[in-house]
């Protein structure tokens, strides 16, 4: 069945999701822009032909969506879910809300009670991180008992270590550090640089131990910007009692005596001879399909596969209630976020504590 939603917001995520619906036409539609600045209007007409409202009454004058991308600054998005919320309409938040933790706690607080929101995280849903995921969940690595992630940022990489761990809301111990280092410009959302320069940027480092002996520990290895340069390397490392993946590399035992290494391939359409479209079809190891592309014939790139994947299981949730990033979650990888901050600035080994929206989790609550 066809999903409708509205955007709130003009910006940059704002024209990915757009993007994502226009091409995938026969999966979704978006019926308007809430936008306040005229520019940006007309800009989302020029690109999509999508008609924009200056705020939610008027767009809820001519629109009955299935729910809401709410798509602005982390700054405004409190009071825009909390106004789509009251009116009984789900969220589908692009990030957590705010840029601090009273911010988390009151959304919390205010929220109606049988509000529908999620968080588009696509991080997990990426082709290459679902493939390990597929291979932890088939037994191949054994017990999971580290990772390492230097891939992404702040709660993303939270939301990676989590579930490379299979951890739900257990506290954690940390100790962190951080520290200048220097690194050529690389690219951005505007393309290349113009020039070359060299900016100092900001290394943090993370160990933590999950659960009251912990028994599930991983380190959080993050340059400033590194997902946007050339000359930086991600890092993807989970180990476990029988196996491990090191970026694109499975290993793994066939039986005691029996040691197996093989890559993470990603099987493209339209190379050389192959005429059946142009994109990724999936990724196998060892020759087994551990993740087939589920929008073959649309070329998209990886992290518009990812949205689609959260586009389509909002769609899901709205219908049957099931969670895929609830706030429970984003909320609790953003305070984890927080406190490898704290860690830092205090020096300190820092043990987090259990916050309200884990005693009582709201999806969980509403799936009851």
């Amino acid at each position: 069945m066809k999903t409708t939603f509205g955007i709130y917001g003009s910006g940059w995520r704002s024209e990915f999701f757009m993007r994502v619906a226009k091409l995938l036409p026969t999966q979704f539609t978006v019926d308007g822009v809430i936008t306040t600045d005229p520019s940006k209007a007309e800009r989302f007409q020029k690109l999509f032909g999508l008609k924009s409202y200056p705020d939610l009454y008027d767009y809820l004058k001519s629109n009955k969506p299935d729910f809401i991308v709410d798509a602005v600054t982390k700054s405004a998005s409190f009071n825009v879910t909390m106004n789509i919320l009251k009116k009984g309409i789900p969220v589908l938040m692009e990030t957590p809300a705010g840029s601090n933790l009273s911010v988390l706690h009151k959304l919390h607080k205010e929220m109606p009670q049988n509000a529908k929101i999620q968080i588009a995280e696509q991080y997990p849903f990426h082709p290459l991180h679902q493939a390990r995921l597929n291979i932890i969940n088939s037994g191949k690595l054994g017990d999971v008992q580290h990772v390492q992630v230097s891939f992404t940022h702040e709660f993303h990489a939270l939301a990676l270590i989590r579930r490379f761990l299979g951890i739900g809301f257990e506290n954690a111990s940390i100790r962190a550090m951080s520290f200048p280092i220097d690194v050529i410009s690389g690219f951005s959302r505007g393309g290349a640089p113009r020039n070359e320069i060299v900016y100092i940027q900001t290394q943090m480092i993370a160990f933590l131990r999950f659960g009251e002996k912990g028994e599930r520990t991983a380190l959080y290895n993050f340059e400033e910007n590194q997902h946007r340069s050339w000359v930086r390397t991600p890092i993807i490392q989970i180990k476990g009692s029988h196996g491990e993946i090191f970026n694109e590399t499975l290993k793994y035992m066939a039986d005691y005596k029996t040691p197996v290494e093989a890559p993470l391939t990603r099987v493209n359409m339209g190379e050389n001879q192959n005429v059946e479209g142009y994109g990724l079809k999936g990724i196998q190891a060892a020759g087994e399909w551990y993740y087939k592309n589920p929008y073959m014939d649309s070329r998209l790139t990886d992290d518009e596969i990812a949205v689609a994947v959260c586009l389509e299981k909002m769609a899901t949730y709205v219908q049957t209630g099931e969670p895929f990033y609830s706030f429970t979650e984003a909320a609790h990888d953003a305070y984890l976020s927080t406190m490898i901050g704290k860690a830092i600035s205090e020096d300190a080994t820092i043990k987090t504590q259990t916050m309200p929206w884990v005693k009582f989790p709201r999806d969980i609550m509403e799936k009851n």
